[in-house]
């Protein structure tokens, strides 16, 4: 009897003391604001789900970029472009509740009857959310001279404030020189995903120059992340890598 309790205590012990994981197979880090905890929920790609509370944004939801099974429905949601991997119309209608806004390129508006255009430099506020659209675009690559994959003047990056934190979420975009101009970003999500956005050089480039506290490089298909962790140690940007495909 005395061996049983043992046992059964012991296991009451390594229940306590082993670490819990999420099941949501996207996972999520947690952010703390002073409008409360913000949760960055992976999907995949360039697709990601913020919690403040029980308030819901969706970037760019996708179903070929994740499930979205067991994730709530939008507030707010946010599409950089027009392009079939950041925009899923079938699944906006799925996600959309009777309050949620949507706000989006204008490209990507004309797709989606009630969502709301913006233009990079304006801002709009959502339930005391700041969301400032700045430009995404290439610079080097292109599908052919003179044409780049993202056209300046077509995509969008969002910049929101939540509470006292400012994040960033680049698109599809290169190491722009409107990036770099970006001032108090405590968490920034880059691109690194060639030919189509960046390279670990480039992401680099361009966070020693705003110097986000926290830079996760997401959209990063089979781009080597190893690199960027290299590129940046001993600066006071922590890199998080997150299992995006």
């Amino acid at each position: 009897m005395n061996h049983i309790y043992k046992t059964f205590l012991t296991i009451i012990l390594i229940a306590m003391t082993t670490p819990t994981f999420s099941q949501d197979p996207s996972g999520f880090d947690r952010i703390n604001t002073s409008a409360g905890v913000v949760e960055l929920h992976f999907v995949g790609h360039g697709s990601l789900m913020l919690k403040l509370n029980d308030y819901v944004i969706h970037v760019d939801p996708v179903r070929s970029s994740g499930s979205y099974d067991k994730l709530p429905k939008a507030d707010l949601i946010l599409v950089t472009h027009e392009h079939y991997d950041h925009l899923d119309t079938d699944l906006i209608g799925n996600l959309r509740k009777q309050e949620t806004v949507m706000l989006t390129s204008e490209k990507a508006a004309g797709q989606v009857k009630w969502a709301k255009a913006m233009k990079a430099g304006e801002k709009n506020v959502v339930s005391d959310i700041i969301i400032e659209a700045v430009p995404a675009y290439n610079i080097i690559n292109m599908r052919a001279p003179g044409q780049p994959f993202h056209p300046k003047g077509t995509g969008l990056g969002f910049v929101l404030t939540i509470g006292d934190m400012r994040f960033y979420i680049a698109g599809d975009t290169e190491n722009i020189p409107e990036m770099k101009a970006l001032k108090n970003i405590q968490v920034a999500f880059l691109p690194m995903n060639l030919p189509y956005t960046m390279t670990p050089e480039m992401v680099a480039d361009a966070a020693m120059v705003f110097k986000p506290k926290i830079l996760y490089p997401y959209h990063f298909g089979d781009t080597r992340t190893d690199e960027i962790i290299r590129l940046l140690k001993g600066t006071e940007i922590e890199v998080r890598i997150r299992n995006l495909k």
